[in-house]
């Protein structure tokens, strides 16, 4: 993983200030999160823990993160034996991919205890475990019982006992022949790989960059370590080292070439050339804040969501296969033609036909040539029954095109409703806006009425954003909003977009009685593109148009509405919040 031990020491030395500091306040976001706010000389910081598999990490945030209405049962635990209290120090072993945190609080009977929070930041097996001075585990965030390991179990009683630690190389003070040495100890293969096998804390990104700048720009093997490729390797780890002690780190994003967040690390990374970009950050703090904001975010709101996104994937699973089914039936009713001329021929050979055959060959008068065609007929009818029942299955076969023709119309716009709504949800920052979708799928008779607990929720104003010429812009957060902001809100002199034939959130421009000029609807373009399920490619077509050429259809679900006179943009999605996503 990306944060690595190193790149927790970094970490280390940004926390450091906020020793002295008081615990202020200690909420739970969500099921593997804590968020601790202290009282510093400096000013208040708020301290963010997260044993996630996915993004486990810890550092200060900026982000305002909302809180469950009851607090979890392991936050009102940490309230009671570090609330007020003051942190200590801060510790890490070597490299290992654990920070101490040391609290200083108040016991049940007054007297003044050391509380240690240890941050486990361990992919699969982080975890957030508090421990009392005697080194007994008062409890976890995640309970470990001997099923689940035997080597290392975390349970409240328990004694804590540290991860299983392999000899490896500190890169910070290791010499060449250190590294020599430990690279010939290890079997043949991939240079990155043997790298972080041989030093303690280093994430693969760190390594393969040490290996791309040794090898000049190539790939190499452990064979391949030695004469000038093991001294650059060695001046490289050396150079790293020297700027780490002297805070010279340079914390760097990657992006790929969607915009797409996939790594990150203390050093400039060159090895993907032009494939991927790169984004450098002021502190090790801000980059990990900025790197998991968004992810964390659609993360917990999945997790408060998870029953909304498992009704919306199997309705639109049940509607997608009804759908299939009804063009089957449709394809096969197109052949109803033939079945009426099947009534024709055995209706002009009547006295051809006897009751008990199975089949007549008759003359298609119907084509040129008039070629013999075979009838097939069943033997306990009469001839006239076998005639009726030919016009019978076509009566029945025109009106199944009917109907069907009808229902797969309807089928296909709850498809496109139930998109709308799965994508509004993967957009939703707090539980308001979850709930909200509660209540609309409750309207449309999706969920249960009664399944909806407490008052309705509050409707939150849609997003609203000012674009470089001053014009303000207003996106709708789900459907309901949508129609609201469309139908009622807009004024018929502005603009409206949307993505085109792509689900996502209606934008309006709002005029204000002036010429909106063509560069606002090109921002304001973009701002549908990134509101929208497409916001994570480029070339996006959005359709814009004033508001009165848009209409809402009598009877029409949330959000869907018809328009004409529409003009077409294609471009690349902005976040107004952050300039180009891309």
């Amino acid at each position: 993983m990306a944060l690595d031990g190193a790149f927790l020491s970094m970490v280390k030395k940004e926390l450091e200030p906020l020793v002295g500091g008081r615990v202020d306040k200690i909420s739970q976001p969500s099921r593997e999160e804590i968020v601790i706010a202290l009282r510093t000389r400096g000013g208040n910081e708020k301290l963010l823990f997260s044993a996630s598999a996915g993004s486990s990490r810890v550092h200060i945030t900026k982000k305002s993160i909302e809180n469950p209405k009851v607090p979890p049962m392991f936050c009102m635990l940490m309230r009671k034996h570090l609330g007020n209290g003051r942190l200590l120090g801060i510790r890490q072993d070597g490299l290992e991919r654990i920070l101490y945190f040391d609290f200083e609080a108040m016991n049940e009977l007054g007297d003044m205890v050391t509380v240690t929070l240890a941050a486990e930041i361990m992919g699969r097996c982080s975890n957030i475990v508090m421990i009392n001075a005697d080194g007994k585990i008062i409890d976890s965030i995640k309970r470990v019982d001997l099923e689940m390991s035997r080597e290392r179990p975390v349970l409240p009683g328990m004694t804590y006992s540290y991860p299983p630690r392999g000899e490896r190389l500190d890169f910070r003070t290791c010499t060449s022949g250190d590294i020599e040495t430990a690279i010939e100890a290890l079997p043949d293969g991939d240079a990155a790989k043997s790298l972080v096998k041989i030093f303690e804390g280093i994430s693969p990104i760190a390594a393969r960059e040490w290996v791309y700048y040794a090898a000049k720009g190539g790939d190499a093997s452990k064979s391949d370590i030695r004469g000038e490729t093991l001294e650059r390797l060695v001046f490289a780890v050396e150079q790293t080292a020297r700027e780490c002690s002297e805070g010279k780190c340079v914390y760097t994003v990657v992006k790929d070439a969607d915009g797409g967040l996939k790594d990150f690390s203390f050093m400039p990374i060159l090895q993907y050339g032009g494939l991927m970009t790169t984004k450098e950050m002021s502190s090790a703090c801000e980059l990990l804040d900025y790197f998991y904001a968004e992810r964390d975010s659609v993360s917990r709101m999945k997790q408060r969501s998870q029953d909304l996104y498992k009704l919306l994937q199997n309705v639109s699973e049940r509607t997608a296969r009804r759908l299939s089914n009804q063009r089957e039936e449709l394809k096969a009713s197109a052949e109803r033609d033939k079945l009426k001329l099947m009534g024709d021929l055995i209706s002009a050979n009547l006295y051809r036909v006897e009751k008990g055959m199975s089949s007549v060959t008759v003359e298609n008068f119907y084509e040129d040539g008039c070629p013999q065609t075979e009838i097939k007929l069943d033997p306990m009818l009469t001839p006239s029954k076998n005639m009726q029942k030919y016009y019978s299955e076509y009566r029945k076969a025109d009106t199944a095109e009917k109907i069907l023709t009808e229902q797969i119309a309807k089928g296909e716009e709850e498809l496109s409703y139930i998109d709308s709504v799965f994508d509004a949800l993967t957009r939703t920052q707090s539980e308001d806006e979850v709930n909200e979708l509660r209540q609309e799928l409750s309207e449309q008779g999706y969920i249960k009425s009664s399944k909806l607990k407490g008052k309705p929720p509050k409707s939150r104003p849609p997003l609203e954003f000012t674009s470089p010429d001053g014009f303000t812009v207003l996106v709708g957060r789900n459907n309901k909003q949508n129609d609201r902001l469309t139908t009622k809100t807009a004024d018929k002199t502005d603009i409206w977009l949307h993505t085109k034939d792509i689900t996502g959130s209606h934008v309006i421009i709002r005029a204000e009685g002036k010429e909106i000029p063509d560069s606002t609807v090109m921002w304001a373009a973009r701002v549908a593109a990134f509101h929208s399920r497409a916001k994570n490619s480029s070339q996006v077509p959005v359709d814009y148009v004033p508001v009165r050429f848009v209409k809402k259809p009598s009877g029409a679900k949330p959000g869907m509405v018809i328009f004409t006179n529409n003009r077409t943009l294609y471009v690349t999605p902005l976040d107004p919040n952050g300039g180009d996503y891309n």
